[in-house]
This record gives C-alpha cells, structure tokens and sequence, in this order.
C-alpha cells in the first residue's frame, strides 16, 4: 500500500515539474536572472511537494528536513518572492516548529511591516497558544499578541471576513464585548447574511442582557443557516425571554436537524405547556411515554397535564400507572395536587399528612429536611384552601424548628395567614411578637406596618414604615407608603410619594409600575380621564402588560361606554394570562353590559371557582347581576347574600359602607320581588 502511494506522488511530482519549468529553462546560463528565477520556481515546487508528502505521511521527518531545505534554497535564489517565505514560515507553523516560524515571520514583517501573510502566520502562532477559554486558562500575553496581529491585518484588508471573524472571536475571549460587536458589524457590512457573524453578534447581545435583540438577530442567523446549533440556541433565547410560544415553535423546527432528539422533544413539550397550548402538549407528552412506557416522570407529567384541563378521570389514571412502579413522596404529594383542583383539599391534607408521617426521622440529612420543609410548605396551603388556618400555623411554624434561620420570614407567614382566617386579633398578637422577638428583621418590621395599614391605623403604619432605616431611598417601602395613603384616601400625598418613587426609578418596568399606581390612583378619585391617560401611556410603553389592560377594560366596562373596546383589551389580557380570575371576571362583567347574559355567567362563575377570586363580593354581586336579569332571582339573591357577606368581613382597611349599601339595597329589592311573586 505505502510502495503504491509513493508510486503515485513520485508520478505528480514528475507531473508538476514538468508543468513548473518553462519549455527551455534548462538551456539558459546558470547565471542569467532568467535562471535564477526558473530555479527557484522549480525549487519552490519541490519544496511545496515535499511538504504535502509530509502532511500526508504525519510530518515524517525525511520529508520535512527535505522541504525545509529546498524552501530555503528557493528563497536564496529569489530574494524578492516573500510568498515563499511566507509558505516556509506556514509550513513551520504545520510541524509545530513555532520558535523557528516566528522568527522567519518577524524577519518577513520587519522587510515589509504590511505583509499581510507575514502578520497571519504570527496571529495563527499566537492564537493557537491562547490555551483553553472554556476551563478559564488563558494565556493573556498570547491573547493580547495574537489580538495585536488581528488588528494589524483587518487594518490593512477591512473585507478579510475570515480575519475578522477571528478578531471577534478573540474579542469575545478577552471579554471586550463592544470591540467583538464592532468587528462583527464590519463583516457583516461586508456580507449581510454571514450567520456566522449574526450568530456571534447574538451572543454579545445575550451576554449584556439585550434578550431582544439577540433574538432578533439570531432568528436572522436561523433562516440563512438553519441548522440545529442555531435553531436550539434560539428557542433557548426565547425560553429566557418567556416567549414561550415561540420557543415551542423553535424546538419543533429543531426536531428534524437532531433526529427527534429527546431532550428536544422534552423541551418542545415542557414551552408548549408552559404557552397553554395543552392539546399540542399533551399529544408531544403523549408521544414521549409511548416511546419509553415505563417512563414514571413522563406519566407525571401526563396527569400534570390533564389536571390543568380539568380531565381528572385521566389523570388519576395517568397516576394509578405510576403509583404501579412507584408510590414514593413524590408521586403522593401530586396526587395531593389533584385532589386540591379538584376542590378536595381535605383531602389533599390528609395525603400530605401520610407523607410526613412515614418520611419522619430522628434525624434529617440536607436533602431530607428540604424535601420536608417543602412537605410543610404545601401542607399549610393546603389547610389554608380547607379553612384550617390555626392548622395550617402549626405546620409553618414546624418549618422553623427545622431551619432556625427561616424562622422570620415564618412569623411573616404565620401573620399574613391568621389575616387570612379573618383572626386579626391573633395576627396583631403574633406580628407584635414577632417584631419583639426579631427586631432587626426588615421583613418582619415591614410586615408590621403592613399589618397596621390592613388594620385600618394608618397613621401609626405609615410611622412605622417611615422609621426604617433609608426608608426615604428604598423602592418598596415608598410603594409600601403610597398603598397606605391610597387606603386612607390622602391622595395628594399619595401623589407625592408616587413622585418620590418615580425619581428612584432607573428601568422601564420601575417606571411603568409607577405609571400604573397613578392611573389606579386616579380611578379612587373617579377622575377617570386622567387615569386613562396613565393606563394608555402605559400600554404604549408594555403592550402585554396584562394588569393595565385589565384595569382600562374594566373601568371602561364599569361605566357602561366603548364596551367593544374594553372586552378587545380585557380578552387580551386573559390571552397573556389564562385563568385569571381577576380578569375573568371583567370578561364576565363587559359582556354582561353587551347583554350577552349565557356568557357572563359562565365567566363569572368561573372567576368564583378562582382560588383567588372565590370569596371576592364584587364577583357575587356581578353574578348576581346577570341572574337577576336572566330572571333567576332566587340565584340573584343567593349571590348577593355572599356578597354583603363579603362586604363586611372585608378587612377594616378594605370596607366600603357605599358599595355595602348600594348591594343591600339590590338584596332587599330582590327578596322583594320574591315576597310579591309569592
């Protein structure tokens, strides 16, 4: 085999030979110039072939002593050819010969400082000298050297696209962010659609925190270049953003490039439930577990799935299949979650309660006592859902014999759920503890002044607020205050601290939550021009900001004017934030306006299933509302009785007699008509 291969590099040497030398270069003078160049081309040319036979037999040292020599001799006959110099000085470089390839490289510079080539061979010798940017071993003087040389050649050819990508590259390695973003800018000025360039532009972009416009710019990278780098790198940009749609529109364009790759499809599925696009999710879900049946996580995540479309047949099923092959904690704990959706929460403490019982120890490895911590953590959500608050006390405040450290924010819990349970007593007694316990803790000292406002003492709130330290300079204290002052109806300093706020804003969502408690501001005083001025100023700035949307759907739905307006923006922020039932009961409320009674209720009762809107009498009295004028007035009344409920076990900072008045008065118009149609 190797007898043949120099068989045939012996015929294309002949070949190149008889091809170097012009017809009659043999008969000229050895002396004559024209000699002297034709010699050294042949020399070049056999210097050039000995040194691809030393490429192709692994730099054997026959061939790469034989090579060198003839480059040699062939720079001795031609002085003036730097090209063969530069060959000599690559060809060192390719047999790892560098010591010897610099100093033929600078010899070559310092002849002609803008030798290009010269300069190439020095940035190749240094940039390969760099070590390993990856594991954070760097060899700054190389990196600084081969930077050096870089710059020297993109200044003497600004369309060397092959140079400037090094440059940005090295740029990037040196963290010199602005240096690679202008070095990618010039190749692409040199070529728009190099996806190279666009891929590294991209990744400056992501590093500074510019989410938008690395997207931007790698989705331009994706459609040159489609391939699976690109594609994944994108849809993990859009996963970042919590663009979610789009990052599940990205991984599928991934799954062809990586053969269906798993972990692709895994997250293809995980942006599409994360975009409640449930059916598509349930289907790429499905498609994982028939692929690998014995999966327990994937059936997890199937029962995950068909609770959040409320198909509790099937995910009881779901888990049945996995509690087959393991009922460990965890599997226990989701079907505690199921129980709760399906509004069984007693039953749910009662599974969470079984879980703690047999994973109790005398003892608690790091693992363990986080596992029960957050054991703990569901358990009093749980018995909070069930009406159990005093319970739901004692299981938080078994998480502080746990971690001590936790114990704080624990009291700041115990209070906000006492608040819950309507026990204000109890809350002013554990938060005046608490503050007395810890008083250095600002959680707790915020909780305490929070408390106060709830309280209906605002003044000795606002006190307590203004007292911590730096109060004036600190963000959330301030917005703390304007809350108290918007509770306590003293607007005009409500104005002023929002003002205050507003100077301590540097980003665009510091300003526009500013922006927002204006416009609520505003609404409380009913001066409802000026509150939709904020609420559109802020939707210009956030179009998807979904509680500014809410907010200028409903005050607009409220007052009975451009209803097709309000539901257009309320039905947008249910798009951005499904289930909401905030939201969902403004849908119900314009379209009740609209007349579109069937539909109202349907929204309005959905709004009451809401864990978070369930007890709101301002959803019972809309509901109320619509039945009333469906004719079901015994339901009307049903649903006003839980709104002056409502009412008046508001928190004293939450009662408003007006509106308590106002529903009495449409109860008792209603039992009324009841009592006449009897």
């Amino acid at each position: 085999m190797i007898g043949s291969a120099r068989r045939a590099f012996g015929s294309l040497i002949l070949a190149c030979l008889t091809a170097a030398v012009p017809a009659g270069a043999q008969t000229l003078p050895p002396q004559a110039e024209s000699a002297d160049h034709s010699s050294a081309y042949y020399t070049f040319a056999m210097a050039h072939l000995y040194s691809e036979l030393a490429q192709a037999y692994g730099n054997r040292g026959e061939y790469v002593n034989k090579a060198i020599d003839m480059y040699r001799q062939a720079m001795k006959l031609d002085p003036s050819s730097s090209y063969i110099g530069e060959e000599l000085a690559d060809f060192y470089v390719q047999t790892s010969q560098l010591e010897r390839a610099t100093q033929l490289a600078n010899e070559l510079i310092k002849s002609n400082p803008n030798n290009a080539s010269a300069h190439k061979v020095l940035a190749r010798i240094y940039a390969r000298q760099i070590g390993d940017p990856e594991q954070g071993k760097i060899d700054q003087a190389m990196l600084k050297s081969a930077l050096d040389e870089y710059q020297k050649i993109t200044a003497l050819d600004g369309k060397d696209v092959e140079s400037l990508s090094m440059l940005a590259r090295l740029y990037t390695v040196s963290r010199d962010l602005d240096g690679a973003e202008k070095t990618y800018k010039a190749i692409l000025a040199v070529d728009p659609n190099d996806d190279d360039a666009l891929t590294g532009l991209a990744s400056i972009y992501a590093d500074r925190g510019d989410i938008a416009a690395a997207i931007d710019t790698l989705k331009q990278a994706a459609e040159q270049n489609p391939d699976a780098t690109r594609v994944t790198a994108l849809a993990q940009l859009y996963e970042q953003d919590k663009q979610f749609s789009n990052a599940a529109d990205a991984w599928k364009a991934a799954l062809p490039l990586t053969n269906d790759n798993v972990t692709v499809r895994k997250h293809y599925a995980m942006m599409l439930e994360a975009s409640n696009r449930t059916d598509e999710a349930l289907k790429a879900v499905q498609d994982l577990a028939a692929d690998d049946p014995k999966n327990a996580d994937l059936q997890l995540e199937l029962a995950g799935i068909y609770q959040r479309k409320k198909d509790y047949p099937n995910a009881h099923a779901a888990l049945e299949k996995v509690k087959a092959v393991n009922n460990g904690p965890a599997v226990r704990m989701a079907e505690a979650d199921l129980l709760a959706a399906e509004n069984k929460p007693a039953d749910a403490v009662a599974i969470i309660q079984d879980v703690l019982s047999q994973t109790k120890k005398s003892n608690y490895n790091e693992q363990d006592r986080a596992d029960r911590i957050q054991y703990l953590t569901i358990l009093a959500q749980r018995q909070k859902e069930a009406g159990k608050h005093q319970d739901a006390v004692a299981s938080l405040r078994q998480i502080s014999e746990l971690n001590p450290a936790a114990a704080p924010k624990v009291e700041v819990e115990v209070v906000e759920t006492l608040v819950q349970g309507k026990d204000l007593k109890g809350a002013r007694q554990a938060s005046d503890a608490a503050l007395k316990k810890y008083p250095e803790d600002r959680s707790v000292a915020l909780e305490h002044a929070s408390l106060l406002s709830q309280l209906g003492e605002f003044d000795a709130s606002i006190k307590e607020f203004k007292a911590l330290s730096d109060s004036g300079k600190d963000r959330d204290v301030l917005l703390f205050i304007s809350q108290v002052y918007e509770k306590a109806r003293r607007f005009a300093e409500e104005s002023k601290t929002l003002d205050a706020i507003d100077s301590l804003s540097t980003t665009p969502p510091e300003k526009q939550l500013v922006t927002f408690h204006r416009g609520a501001m505003y609404e409380r005083q009913k001066n409802f021009e000026a509150a939709e001025q904020q609420f559109r100023k802020l939707i210009d700035q956030d179009p998807k900001n979904a509680q500014a949307l809410n907010y200028l759907g409903y005050m607009l739905a409220d007052r009975n004017i451009r209803l097709d307006e309000a539901q257009q923006m309320i039905t947008k922020a249910l798009d951005l934030d499904p289930g909401n039932g905030a939201f969902l009961d403004s849908l119900g409320w314009v379209h009740f306006r609209q007349n579109r009674l069937d539909q109202a209720a349907d929204e309005l009762r959905q709004s009451l299933d809401n864990k978070d809107t369930g007890d709101d009498p301002t959803v019972h009295d809309h509901l109320a509302e619509v039945y009333f004028k469906q004719g079901k007035v015994k339901e009307a009344v049903q649903q006003w009785e839980a709104a002056v409920e409502g009412f008046k076990a508001a928190l004293p900072s939450d009662q408003d007699p007006e509106e308590l008045a106002k529903v009495s008065k449409k109860l008792e118009n209603a039992k009324v008509k009841i009592s006449e149609k009897n």
